[in-house]
């Protein structure tokens, strides 16, 4: 543990920065697998409703940082070409 004032109120920013981070990548993840399962599950309507909110949480992962922005576009391409695949 930091003795320096400075560095222990930096350990405990890391810590609260890195359980929000935590947090969103979770979610972003969720939403790509129920993109993923609709597809199984040959769901194309709400296949394309859950894309659109898996697009939103990449895209706001990106933005922040917490994903590098070719991940996120491919995440994105990729997700967009199986739900694309099902009404094809």
């Amino acid at each position: 543990m930091p003795n320096i004032k400075s560095a222990i109120k930096r350990v405990k920013t890391n810590d609260d920065r890195r359980a929000q981070n935590a947090t969103v990548k979770s979610s972003m993840r969720t939403a790509i697998r129920k993109v993923e399962s609709l597809v199984v599950n040959n769901d194309a309507d709400n296949a394309k409703a859950a894309l659109l909110d898996a697009t939103k949480k990449i895209d706001k992962a990106a933005q922040s940082g917490i994903i590098h922005k070719n991940t996120a576009s491919r995440y994105k391409s990729r997700l967009t070409k199986q739900v694309n695949g099902l009404s094809a």
